[in-house]
């Protein structure tokens, strides 16, 4: 068997590599690292695993990089400089997939993308379709809800101005840890078979002020939810540097979340790993650290 993790150099590929040779302990020489910088995953190759050049603006290249390989987890890239050029990547990395004759491929899609209010939906619904017209036997397709780890991009900064600007209203997220979606993507790449789709949510889940709430009492200061239209969160954005683009597609994550868009619970993930996420609280605990240093 081999197994190829694209988007290696990230942290959710070198988490799942992690899981790959730590948790299910496949043999490193088992695994291919796909990355556009090989350089990068230098200490992987030094314990074994194979680090070839996956770029998914280069079809060819990548069937080359697939020669070989039975089981292929796409992570989604992060090209959202233009619209729909991740889904142009993704096309094309199925395409090369179907050429190189992988028989397993698996994808970390996000929750509900077919009525999804997030911008780049899309990206994700395309995918998907591109992967369920493929000719590849088994197809798994992973709906990761938000990361625990993605409050960080705005809970500090609420800390330390005291104010979070929302537009999501009393919409919940069942946030779950990155490394708790690493270990399921590991699982589906060495177990998945057949056609498959999974929901990964957390345990629990949470409106936005009750979040806030929550990081309120790590930080020890507390924050305000200041509700407000999608408009107004834009201006709000915008006029804080954020090009409007990209204040628009933060946006829609606002209005994904009033929606019901991330709401969830663990069932998916524990039918697919064996086991129970981690816990939010517990994580905030254990990052307590990036919230005081903002108070």
């Amino acid at each position: 068997m081999t197994y190829f993790v694209s988007g290696a150099a990230g942290h959710l590929g070198r988490a799942v590599i992690h899981h790959l040779t730590h948790t299910l302990h496949i043999v490193p020489q088992e695994i291919v690292a796909g990355t556009r910088d090989p350089a990068k995953l230098a200490d992987l190759a030094a314990n074994g695993v194979q680090v070839r050049k996956a770029d998914f603006d280069d079809e060819a290249g990548l069937v080359k990089a697939l020669d070989d390989v039975e089981h292929f987890l796409i992570i989604s890239t992060d090209a959202l400089d233009r619209p729909g050029r991740r889904l142009e990547q993704h096309q094309r990395a199925v395409k090369a997939a179907e050429k190189a004759g992988v028989t397993h491929i698996v994808y970390t899609s996000m929750p509900r993308p077919e009525t999804s209010a997030v911008l780049f939906a899309p990206d994700h619904l395309g995918t998907e379709k591109a992967i369920a017209a493929s000719k590849i036997a088994n197809q798994t397709l992973l709906r990761n809800n938000w990361y625990f780890e993605n409050i960080l991009h705005s809970m500090p900064h609420a800390v330390a101005s005291g104010s979070h600007y929302s537009a999501a209203g009393n919409g919940k997220i069942a946030h779950i840890g990155r490394d708790d979606l690493a270990l399921a993507a590991a699982t589906a790449l060495v177990k998945g078979h057949g056609k498959q789709t999974y929901t990964l949510s957390g345990a629990k889940q949470y409106t936005t002020a009750q979040i806030a709430e929550l990081v309120s009492k790590v930080a020890g200061k507390p924050i305000n939810v200041v509700e407000v239209p999608v408009e107004g969160l834009i201006q709000g954005m915008v006029g804080a540097g954020i090009p409007e683009p990209v204040a628009k597609v933060f946006a829609s994550f606002d209005t994904n979340t009033a929606q019901g868009g991330l709401e969830g619970d663990a069932s998916d993930f524990k039918k697919l790993t064996g086991k129970d996420p981690h816990n939010f609280e517990d994580w905030l605990q254990g990052n307590r650290a990036a919230f005081t240093a903002a108070a």
